[in-house]
């Protein structure tokens, strides 16, 4: 059974906080340079940093058919999850961005109902579902007037199908189980969908990297991505979720929504009113019944 330590405390408080940060640094990031591509240069500069920090520690070099399943999941939960969210962040507000996203745990279930095994829908469980998307809904209400916009419903679309996106690879990491370094793997997968995201964007978008162009806020915005978004936090969260109780674990899930917001309420101006305020905390309710029902269910199926 796992054990809560010091050092997982302060993995799960860096995943917690600085993941939150994230939506802040895209919307600043995407000012400048296209999600898709902005998103590349973030997960396959820190995919080369960590594959290349792994071989030289005398890892070998995966086989094809594990190599194979890490570019699907990398297909997934970087380009189809974290590409997305970031070039939605073009057209709608982080915060908004990060309590969509914090639905994730609820497509995790349903996706784990039907392709692993059917969890058992309990009353808590049913009840969490319809909270979680009630929530959101209440959230949209604040919105309504914005939804005439189709670029704001573009970036919700790009948003709710980054949620999925993520949600699917996170069910699929689990089903497969891949003998391999789970950070060494974060690194293939970061790589992989780098590269991806590099030859969509430059080939297929007509988004060209012009580093001569970059000015001083996106070298900001695309190095505290990839330093704290990408080798710190998600080296954390990999962490947390091989070495915390998973009760623990989806901590995360509750505060990086509320760091979000509260960070594109300050320092991006983004609004912030009461209906939001209760859209979310009734978002977050619906997730944690969610997560304590699963819970419950893989304790009742191991006794």
């Amino acid at each position: 059974m796992r054990k809560a330590t010091p050092i997982g405390y302060l993995a799960l408080t860096i995943v917690s906080i600085f993941w939150g940060t994230t939506y802040m640094a895209s919307s600043i990031g995407v000012r400048h340079l296209h999600g898709i591509t902005l998103s590349g240069l973030r997960q396959g500069t820190a995919g080369f940093i960590l594959v290349v920090f792994f071989l030289l520690r005398g890892h070998a070099v995966p086989e094809r058919k594990v190599l194979l399943k890490l570019f699907l999941i990398s297909l997934l939960m970087l380009c189809g999850s974290n590409g997305l969210m970031t070039w939605s962040m073009k057209y709608i507000p982080s915060g908004l961005g990060a309590i969509i996203s914090a639905t994730v745990p609820i497509w995790i279930t349903l996706f784990s109902f039907f392709m692993v095994q059917r969890t058992r829908l309990s009353t808590q469980l049913c009840i969490g579902l319809l909270l979680g998307f009630a929530g959101v809904a209440a959230i949209f209400y604040n919105y309504l007037s914005s939804m005439i916009n189709p670029d704001f419903r573009f970036g919700i679309m790009l948003c709710v199908f980054a949620s999925l996106c993520w949600a699917l690879g996170s069910v699929l990491t689990a089903k497969w189980a891949l003998n391999i370094n789970f950070l060494y793997g974060a690194g293939y997968q970061m790589f992989f969908s780098g590269m991806v995201m590099l030859v969509v964007s430059t080939l297929f978008m007509g988004e060209p990297l012009q580093f001569g162009s970059f000015d001083t806020e996106l070298w900001e915005s695309l190095l505290y991505l990839i330093l704290v978004g990408s080798l710190l936090s998600y080296s954390a969260y990999v962490f947390v979720l091989n070495n915390m109780p998973t009760s623990l674990a989806a901590v995360y899930a509750y505060i990086n929504p509320i760091v979000a917001v509260l960070l594109g309420w300050f320092w991006l101006k983004e609004g912030l009113t009461w209906m939001m305020g209760l859209g979310s905390m009734i978002t977050l309710g619906g997730v944690y019944l969610v997560n304590n029902a699963v819970a419950k269910n893989k304790r009742t199926a191991m006794s």
